[in-house]
């Protein structure tokens, strides 16, 4: 080679250039580095913190069924003389707690054949028919940037409305039964709308106006279950509505002997439309864009008032709903003030765990739901206290609210971070004499 071609030596005592400098070369290709981030992303995301939020809470929940245990007290007095017994003991107590959690939600082993044993899981679908409905509204709004803890007004304004026309009205069957719920829908989508108008013409803060139209619609559901003529059972004296008439309720899907009616279908339904709302439709684009910044929106052409005015509608609407399939689905009787059944409220916890999203909030629903047939499972058959239930699903909330918590806990990575990079090793080259 001669020495026009031959490149040009490193003079003595030079360094290398660090790894991480653009003129070196790369150690790892390009597709590798897109993939660990990907999985970084994976890993430290939102869907797996809410699955380890719910894993934390069951530990949480384990460890409070084991100190609320009988034996398990009466072990811990001679822990140290024979520990065997105690662990023993809270072996005991807890895997017998959520193996009845899990056989009355799920499956019952200890009942003859398949039909017999499928029924835990029904009566889970059932539980979770309105806190679907419900969550749906409720994640509807926070994804419009407002806060709606109006659910119990909305829902009992819309079972008020879907109960009086179910038992006051006749029409034949199939007809009463939708009249009957698009009655509910109107009732609830108007009492959520006052809150957008409200919010959009005066700026009034929609968790105060919620909260006070809470305890208008209870007391408005009260006055007119105790006034006859109006919602009171002709001849009584409780503060009661009559039974529905049979061509206005949900009818059965897997026949008498199960408790799941057509109303699990019509929150399948809704997820299915909030899902294409959200994600297919102009207004929905809309939706989120307000919820991600108003001004930005305001200033790109959209009319933020409308959309305050029209994602409460849809959200009352979808609550109503939950409404709607309490009167009409789980209700042989007539219905009361207590028809809500603390719905509303739970409702926030679905859609804080399915993260504001559809299906997110559909399968947070049919976890809670799980809780509900389960817990009460737990109680009969282990004396576990229903409270312990409630202590789970409250820490859920914790848990998914701090995810910092969660990421330091299970020391998982930041989405959108990159890993650390070791440093980079300098070589000196040293020239003898």
């Amino acid at each position: 080679m001669s020495d026009s071609t031959r490149p040009p030596a490193e003079p003595a005592g030079a360094v290398a250039a660090p790894a991480d400098h653009p003129d070196a070369p790369r150690g790892q290709d390009a597709g590798s580095e897109r993939w660990s981030q990907a999985m970084r992303d994976i890993v430290g995301g939102s869907a797996a913190i809410s699955v380890l939020a719910v894993f934390l809470a069951l530990v949480v929940g384990a460890i409070l069924i084991a100190l609320t245990d009988e034996p398990v007290q009466k072990a811990s007095g001679y822990l140290f003389a024979r520990p065997g017994d105690m662990f023993a003991a809270v072996w005991d107590s807890v895997s017998g707690a959520y193996s009845a959690l899990f056989q009355g939600s799920i499956y019952n082993f200890r009942r003859p054949g398949f039909a017999a044993g499928i029924r835990p899981l029904t009566e889970t679908l059932t539980f979770a028919t309105p806190l679907i409905a419900a969550g749906l509204g409720v994640g509807l709004a926070f994804r419009v940037g407002m806060f709606n803890i109006g659910g119990r007004g909305q829902m009992l304004i819309a079972a008020a409305s879907a109960g009086w026309v179910a038992f006051a009205v006749d029409l034949p069957a199939g007809i009463h039964l939708i009249v009957a719920v698009l009655a509910g829908l109107v009732g609830g989508a108007l009492w959520g709308g006052i809150v957008g108008l409200l919010k959009a013409r005066t700026g009034a803060h929609e968790v105060i106006v919620t909260i006070m139209l809470n305890f208008v619609a209870l007391y408005l559901v009260s006055y007119l279950l105790r006034t006859p003529g109006l919602l009171q059972e002709p001849g009584s004296s409780n503060p009661q509505t009559p039974p529905m008439k049979p061509t206005a309720v949900f009818p059965d899907l897997l026949g008498p002997t199960y408790n799941l009616h057509a109303g699990f279908l019509t929150v399948v339904a809704a997820t299915v439309f909030v899902w294409w709302l959200l994600s297919r439709s102009n207004l929905g684009f809309q939706f989120r864009a307000v919820g991600e910044n108003p001004n930005a929106a305001r200033v790109a052409g959209i009319n933020v008032q409308s959309v305050y005015v029209s994602a409460m509608l849809i959200s009352g609407g979808l609550v109503g709903l939950a409404g709607i399939n309490q009167v009409l689905g789980t209700v042989t009787t007539g219905f009361g003030a207590g028809i809500d059944a603390n719905i509303g409220f739970d409702a926030i916890t679905v859609a804080l765990l399915g993260r504001s999203r559809p299906w997110g909030i559909f399968f947070a629903g049919v976890l809670f739901g799980a809780f509900k047939a389960g817990g009460f499972s737990m109680q009969a058959a282990e004396g576990v206290p229903i409270d312990i239930v409630l202590v789970v699903q409250s820490l859920i909330v914790l848990f998914i609210a701090a995810p910092p918590l969660v990421r330091a806990i299970f020391r998982l990575p930041t989405p959108g971070t990159k890993p650390r990079s070791r440093p980079t090793v300098v070589k000196k080259e040293v020239t003898a004499g």
